[in-house]
C-alpha cells in the first residue's frame, strides 16, 4: 500500500492502516513530511508494525517542489538512496517536466547511471498528456510513455492510462518484461472525454482492464510489485477508509488467486484496524488547541 493512500495523514498511520488491512508491506511517496525522508524513522516504523518497505516514490509533483530542493537530479538520487538504506528494491519516478529541459535532455541515462551506482530498480512511470483550455500541453520530456524511452524498468498505473485514452493492457504488453512496478488504482475516462483529475479510483469501480492485467502478470510467473494507490479522501470515517484499503487488497488477492485471509488472522486485523482508528482520534485530539 502506498503511503499517498492516506494523505494527508501522518506516515505511520499509514503503516499502521496497511498492517490492518493485510497489506504486505508499504510504498513511501517522499513528501515534506520529515519522515518520509528520514531511513532511520522509517525503519523504525517498519520494525514496529512489521512492514517491510518495499518501494520509493521519488518527489516529483508540483506540491513536492521544494523537497530535497529544487534540482530534479538531485531529487531522484536521494530518493534511489532512502531507498538503498530501508532495503526497499524499487524507486518509481515520472518522466521530467518539459522546462526541467537539462533534466530531460539527460534523463535517461541519469536514470541508467543512477540505479547502477545505487543498486536500485528505478522505475520510470507512465503519464497522460495535460490540456490547458481545451488544448493539448506537451508537459512532459521525452514524453508520457516510457515504452517509447530507453529505460531498464517501468511502473504501470492504470488512472493515468485512464486520463490519457490508452488501454492498461496493451500498455503492459509493450512494457513487456521492463513492467517491474503496478500502481493498483483505476480510472474512467481520457482528457479527450472531458476528464480532467488523475481520479485513483478503486480497482474494478472505472473503465480499465485492471483484472486482466493482473491476471496477465499472474499466468506470466511475473515477480514484480503490485502497489494500491487509491485515492480514499473521500471516506468520512477511517472505518470507510479502511474498507475501501480492503476492497482494493482483495480485488488483487481473488485476481492472483491468492487463498483468502484466514478467520484468526481476519479477526487479529480487526482488532489492529480499531486499535489504528483509536490511535488516530487520539492524535487528533491531542492536536487540537485547548
Amino acid at each position: 500500500m502506498s503511503t499517498s493512500c492516506v494523505y494527508p495523514m501522518p506516515v505511520e498511520h499509514a503503516f499502521r492502516v496497511a498492517k490492518a488491512a493485510g497489506y504486505d508491506g508499504v510504498e513511501v511517496m517522499v513528501t515534506g513530511d520529515d519522515v518520509t525522508r528520514d531511513p532511520d524513522a522509517l525503519m523504525a516504523l517498519e520494525e514496529r508494525y512489521a512492514m517491510p518497505i518495499l518501494s520509493v516514490h521519488a518527489p516529483v509533483l508540483l506540491l513536492t517542489h521544494f523537497v530535497w530542493g529544487r534540482d530534479p537530479r538531485v531529487k531522484l538520487e536521494k530518493s534511489a538512496e532512502l531507498a538503498k538504506a530501508t532495503g526497499a528494491r524499487t524507486v518509481v519516478v515520472h518522466p521530467p517536466f518539459r522546462w526541467q529541459a537539462a533534466y530531460a535532455r539527460d534523463f535517461l541515462s541519469i536514470v541508467r547511471q543512477t540505479a547502477t551506482e545505487v543498486g536500485v530498480e528505478i522505475a520510470v512511470e507512465n503519464m497522460f498528456p495535460w490540456k490547458v483550455a481545451g488544448r493539448s500541453l506537451k508537459a512532459y520530456s521525452p514524453g508520457p510513455d516510457p515504452t517509447l524511452m530507453d529505460v531498464d524498468a517501468m511502473t504501470l498505473d492504470f488512472s493515468h492510462s485512464a486520463l490519457a485514452g490508452v488501454d492498461s493492457l496493451d500498455l503492459a504488453r509493450r512494457m513487456g518484461s521492463r513492467l517491474r512496478h503496478v500502481h493498483l488504482c483505476d480510472g474512467s475516462g481520457s482528457m479527450d472525454e472531458g476528464k480532467v483529475f488523475d481520479e485513483h479510483l478503486l480497482p474494478g469501480r472505472g473503465s480499465q482492464p485492471v483484472a486482466e492485467v493482473i491476471e496477465l502478470l499472474r499466468d506470466s510467473g511475473w515477480e514484480g510489485s503490485i502497489i494500491a494507490e487509491v485515492n480514499t479522501r473521500k471516506a468520512r470515517t477511517e472505518q470507510a477508509r479502511l474498507e475501501l484499503l480492503e476492497e482494493t487488497l482483495a480485488f488483487a488477492r481473488d485476481r492472483l488467486r491468492l487463498p483468502p485471509m484466514r478467520p484468526s488472522i481476519k479477526a487479529r486485523r480487526t482488532e489492529e484496524a480499531r486499535a489504528a482508528i483509536a490511535a488516530l482520534r487520539a492524535e487528533q485530539a491531542a492536536s487540537l488547541p485547548e
